[in-house]
């Protein structure tokens, strides 16, 4: 009778251990550098790493090169997949680097189509499913704008 108490505790304090954990560890992914400008028309260089904030009124990809606000009124389209789609591929943009027809199952591309000046911008970011997941909806109900699978 004793032992099972003791495993009953054991469980107990693992799970309240496992709990206090993970949303610490969350908290801690939404703020690291987890986001990668693989492409885009912003003169950030390739393979810079940030975060993507989601404020009240834009995005905002920030990075030690510099930075990306995209006013959600300024939103055209968005994107989400495990690839650059063919048609972001083959837009006119004055590209900064273009994007590549790259395919990766364990990182997935997030796209933002944006309009300035009366010129459409682009910005790709290649981020894990895993960290992508929880921002999805949050700036589906910010933006008031569905993100799109990117496949062809």
């Amino acid at each position: 009778m004793k032992e099972r108490r003791r495993i009953k505790s054991v469980l107990f304090l693992n799970l309240i251990t496992l709990l206090l954990i993970v949303p610490s560890a969350q908290a801690r992914a939404r703020n690291g550098s987890l986001f990668e400008y693989v492409a885009g028309t912003e003169s950030l260089p390739k393979g810079c790493e940030g975060k993507l904030e989601v404020t009240r009124t834009a995005l905002v990809f920030e990075s030690s090169a510099g930075s990306i606000n995209v006013p959600y009124a300024s939103i055209t389209r968005m994107e989400y997949g495990e690839k650059v789609s063919k048609q972001v591929r083959k837009m006119e943009l004055g590209w900064a680097i273009k994007p590549s027809p790259s395919h990766s199952k364990h990182q997935g591309y997030f796209i933002v189509l944006y309009s300035e000046k009366s010129q459409t911008h682009a910005m790709i970011l290649k981020v894990s499913p895993d960290t992508m997941r929880p921002y999805l909806a949050e700036i589906d109900l910010r933006s008031g704008l569905p993100i799109h699978d990117s496949q062809d």
